[in-house]
């Protein structure tokens, strides 16, 4: 038997308004993502891959349609236990890593559990463990500024992971860096996603990540595609 999925969306429609008018985005489009699956959605700039990823992730709302994660309806919680659900069960990368400034690499990754009033050394074990993981043990004490721009998009990993998420969301993960910068950002994605389990769903214009993925999608007239 196949297993649940652990993202699926159904009949999603969203839309702007323009000067022109209303400019349709996405069009009763259908999605499901199996647990452990990592999946690529590509197209043309503007399309609206953002667009969807925000909806998916819970940081928009559809116009119409339904989005399950884990198995609960995210659009049917209040907003309170909807912001919960995100952090607890969502992790986000986005091409420019909104790292903190005045904090350094391990307080950044830490963040996300003081949030949730975790304790600081608690926190602060977590946030190590995990900066050991992605290849920054000896960096926690530097602040942002100190990083490469790999170095602060491993930051930004791994302070998406830090509350143990199902899913992660990556919109454009290496689009702001070199090409051998972004390839090994990329296997390290991968990596988390073979060994850890984690469901990957990764919004890009990088062919070699799109080809690293189990499946490739494609953003065209509101739905997705095979590629």
């Amino acid at each position: 038997m196949m297993p649940d999925p652990l993202l699926a969306a159904a009949g999603l429609v969203k839309g702007y308004l323009s000067p022109a008018g209303y400019l349709p985005v996405l069009a009763s489009l259908d999605f499901e993502v199996a647990p452990g699956e990592m999946v690529a959605i590509v197209g043309a700039s503007g399309v609206g891959k953002s667009t969807l990823l925000h909806v998916l992730g819970t940081l928009d709302r559809p116009e119409k349609g339904t989005v399950r994660v884990a198995g609960a309806e995210v659009f049917g919680l209040a907003e309170t236990a909807l912001r919960e659900f995100r952090n607890r069960t969502i992790g986000f990368v986005f091409q420019f890593h909104h790292l903190l400034p005045e904090f350094t690499a391990v307080e950044n990754v830490m963040m996300p559990l003081l949030i949730a009033r975790q304790p600081e050394g608690e926190a602060r074990r977590a946030a190590s463990e995990l900066l050991a993981l992605v290849g920054l043990q000896d960096r926690g004490e530097h602040r942002p500024s100190a990083l490469s721009g790999g170095e602060q998009q491993r930051v930004a990993v791994a302070r998406a992971l830090v509350r143990s998420p199902r899913l992660l969301l990556a919109d454009e993960p290496s689009g702001n860096l070199d090409r051998e910068t972004g390839d090994r950002l990329h296997e390290l994605i991968r990596r988390l996603n073979r060994e850890k389990g984690i469901t990957v769903i990764a919004v890009t214009h990088n062919e070699r990540l799109a080809a690293s993925c189990d499946r490739t999608l494609r953003l065209e007239g509101g739905r997705l595609v095979s590629c």
